[in-house]
């Protein structure tokens, strides 16, 4: 129920930043469009973004395939990117505190030292005090900023001091609920401090027996959350505090009549803090209304990262894979996440990928939970190298070190192209992104 999708709603910004390697009909793009060279693939050069072509096995004709065909202009995108970049520079954040300033109880400061946690982010360094201190708080930030520390540290210190409260965290899929999990499963560690897992795609059964041991903290996506609800197994009315992670994405996903029909079954006397990447009108009204007097930080960043290189490769449709597979063996294509339209399409890509001998896994809303959770940590452990996935199923992911990104399918919009592209050249790192066309 956590992978409706509507048309994405995300900010962030790009640029690019240093020349790109040829491969095939692949060009680092300039500002006046101009692309020169030939191609050893045999990839066929087109005037316009829209191509065309035989029809492919992935569906569509000569290029048509991504997200909007050839309506959408990758060339647009790209010095919008860029031109974001200039004007919004990164700006150099001094910390007003250390994480030992903020006076959390022992046992949680162990562990924050365990994991070596020093420096607060920026968001962390603005939100912790405030939720220390009982306020309400809306955070604009970008995934991938310390999100989750920035809430979860203070919201266990306030659990540990009022073992009898409970707190609710809702997130818009099963993917980032996890990770939340293991978050706090990591500052858990010697705090008897107890949390449940309820999200689409995994036994009902199993969270119902979780939430019967009344759980500290439950985390969930709004269809599972609400489901739980109507059952009668999750009452509500006993969370004290409530936490809404990328209420953007949920929005853009169609769950906001869940959150709202969530929210209104919460106590009046609450904590709550809202986190999104933009606030629209919608989501404001939504503030507005079930918020009272709250913080507003806004610490937001460059999704794309100036170090990321974007270009582009024009193929035709029949010639997609034999040029995907021919950048794969390059070994400077060291760690790759591959975006296709539909869920369809990445179990496609994969099979005509391993045909070639490349080993690839997939995430997508068809997939079963377990296997989600598990192709994602093969690929963080570099145990693959190659991770295809659909938009909605990659949103909040923070996965490092990612060299490459590959829109194999056009993105729907600007937002989800930003959203591809700053999957890749995270902090210092270095990353390309690379859309056929």
């Amino acid at each position: 129920m956590d992978d409706k999708r509507y048309p994405s709603r995300q900010s962030g910004h790009g640029n690019s930043s240093r020349s790109g390697r040829n491969y095939g009909n692949r060009r680092p793009f300039s500002s006046d469009g101009d692309r020169s060279g030939g191609s050893r693939f045999g990839g066929r050069r087109f005037n316009s973004f829209g191509g065309s072509g035989g029809r492919s096995r992935f569906g569509g004709r000569g290029g048509r395939r991504g997200g909007g065909g050839g309506s959408v202009d990758i060339s647009s995108f790209i010095r919008r990117a860029q031109q974001d970049a200039i004007d919004n520079p990164a700006v150099e954040y001094t910390a007003k505190h250390a994480f030992k300033d903020f006076g959390f109880v022992v046992p949680l400061e162990k562990n924050i030292i365990r994991r070596q946690y020093a420096q607060p982010t920026p968001i962390q360094d603005q939100a912790i005090p405030a939720v220390l201190e009982g306020r309400d708080v809306v955070g604009l930030a970008n995934t991938g900023t310390g999100k989750t520390a920035a809430f979860l540290l203070p919201l266990m210190n306030k659990l540990y001091q009022n073992p009898r409260e409970q707190a609710i965290i809702l997130v818009p899929v099963r993917e980032l609920a996890d990770q939340i999990m293991k978050e706090f499963t990591e500052f858990a560690q010697g705090i008897h401090m107890s949390a449940a897992l309820c999200i689409g795609g995994t036994p009902i059964g199993r969270q119902i027996q979780m939430l019967r041991r009344h759980p500290q903290i439950v985390i969930g996506t709004p269809g599972r959350i609400k489901d739980l609800y109507e059952r009668k197994i999750l009452n509500l009315s006993g969370f004290t505090t409530v936490i809404l992670d990328e209420v953007d994405r949920m929005f853009d996903m169609g769950f906001s009549e869940d959150i709202s029909f969530i929210l209104s079954k919460l106590p009046e006397q609450r904590q709550s803090l809202f986190f999104s990447a933009t606030m629209p009108g919608p989501i404001k009204k939504l503030a507005d209304t079930f918020l009272k007097d709250p913080v507003e930080i806004s610490v937001k960043t460059r999704e794309t990262a100036a170090n990321v290189t974007q270009e582009t490769v024009h193929v035709q449709s029949f010639k997609k894979i034999e040029t995907l597979v021919e950048m794969l063996k390059k070994p400077e294509f060291e760690k790759v996440l591959i975006f296709v339209k539909t869920k369809r399409g990445t179990e496609d890509l994969r099979g005509a990928l391993e045909r070639q001998q490349v080993t690839a896994e997939t995430i997508h809303g068809d997939k079963p939970q377990g296997k989600r959770l598990f192709a994602l940590k093969l690929f963080r452990d570099n145990k693959i190298r190659v991770l295809i996935a659909t938009d909605v199923a990659a949103r909040g992911l923070d996965i490092k070190d990612v060299t490459h990104v590959i829109n194999y399918d056009k993105p729907g919009s600007y937002e989800d192209y930003v959203h591809r592209i700053g999957r890749t050249g995270r902090g210092n790192k270095k990353g390309t992104a690379v859309t056929f066309i």
